[in-house]
Parts: structure tokens; sequence; C-alpha cells
């Protein structure tokens, strides 16, 4: 069993206003909940500006003693400053695995997908990144290609392109993602918050790339038959 959600007081450094924030927890690859620890002594600071480095921790599970990569604690003050909160025995997220690791794409039996809901462009992106870690993908990072559309996210043998817009997405869209997959001899999967247009849809099942749609729940949802055999244990 892991430990109940650490909960601590955190004061707005732009409004003085007192929170009370209690630590997200995530699932495991084991299926344990896993959660950053808080530290209570430390100060929050103000989000001013965005670096992928700085969005993601890396926290260590106490049932399995694997390492994962996620989502740094953040809390959005009524003033509107966006609060990052401290936490203890954590390191910013790893730079791309070298050549040869493994990717940890096991146990084949998953724990259920823990989603996380969607108010904004980046829980979005991190509901695809904790549904790619949940597939077995391991350091995700923003890709080094920025796409026409949207975020591009990237692990080891795998291009994702996350559109939190609310255009559904073009024939365009699946091309870019599907030609800039090839050109780096990967797969790719689509995410989007809109759904898909007729042609896009089409073009993605004639190229194989699968198309998920974001509920704002935060469970990705299969369009198609790739994005089913993605999501299917036995892959």
């Amino acid at each position: 069993m892991g430990a109940m959600p650490q909960s601590v007081a955190v004061r707005c450094p732009a409004c003085s206003r007192e929170h009370q924030y209690a630590a997200v927890s995530y699932p495991c690859a084991c299926g344990a909940p896993v959660a950053p620890p808080l530290d209570p002594c430390g100060a929050p600071a103000a989000v001013r500006h965005r670096a992928w480095a700085e969005e993601w921790v890396t926290v260590r599970c106490a049932s399995c003693d694997r390492s994962g990569q996620w989502p740094h604690p953040e809390l959005g003050c009524p003033c509107g400053t966006v609060l990052r909160i401290p936490v203890t025995g954590t390191r910013s997220a790893a730079s791309p695995a070298a050549p040869g690791a493994r990717t940890a794409r096991e146990p084949r039996r998953r724990a259920p997908f823990a989603p996380v809901p969607i108010r904004t462009a980046r829980d979005a992106v991190t509901a695809a990144a904790l549904y790619l870690r949940w597939l077995g993908y391991r350091d995700i990072r923003r890709a080094d290609q920025r796409p026409p559309a949207g975020i591009g996210l990237a692990a080891q043998g795998l291009l994702a392109q996350v559109d939190p817009t609310v255009r559904p997405a073009s024939v365009r869209d699946v091309e870019c993602l599907w030609l800039t997959a090839m050109t780096e001899s990967v797969r790719c999967v689509y995410f989007s918050l809109a759904g898909y247009a007729d042609e896009g849809r089409v073009r993605a099942d004639s190229l194989g790339v699968p198309l998920f749609v974001l509920d704002l729940a935060g469970t990705p949802q299969p369009v198609n038959d790739h994005a089913d055999a993605l999501g299917s244990p036995a892959r």
C-alpha cells in the first residue's frame, strides 16, 4: 500500500493568500500510487515561464523501487499566479535515454489508467504523457521538432503529437506527424482534444497512425484500430 497523499500549507508570494495543497498521486507501472514528496519548509515559486526540464520530477516508487518522471506539483491561486510547489528527494526530468537503454514496456498486466482532469492545454499534454507512461514508454520529453499544431512529445522509439486546440486535426496535421516520424525511424501517435476531420481519420488509417481523442476527464479514447492495438496489453 502506498502512503497517504501529503498535504502542506502554501502561501502565494504575489497576494499572500494561504492555501492547503495535497500531493496528487499517479499510478506506477506496478500499480502502487506514487506522489512527489512535498517540502513543508520550502517556499513556492511563481511560474513565470515554462521550461520542459522544470515541468517534471523524478520520483522513486516505494513499492517496487522504480524511478519515474511525474508532473511537478503546481497550484493555481485565485489571483492568477501559478505556484510551483517545492518537493524533496527528487530531481528534474532526465535527458533522453542512451541508445540501447531498455524501454521498460512492462509488465503486460497493467493497473487501470488513472486520468487527470483537463482544464488547460498543459493538462492535455500531461494526460497524454501519463498515458504514454502507462503504456510503458519512459523518458518522455518535448520533441526536438515543433509540430504545425499543438505540442510534440518524444520517447524512445515514439513520436507523439498533442493538439489541445478546439480545431479538429486535419489531413495535413496527420501527414506531417507521420512524415516526421518516418524521418526519425520511429512510430507515431496523435492525441487531439477536438477530434479529427473525416479526411484526417481516413489518412491516418492508411498510414497506420494511432488516433486518440482526449476527453475532459483526461482519458485518451481510441479513434481507430491502430489506437486500439497500441493500447492493448499484448502489443
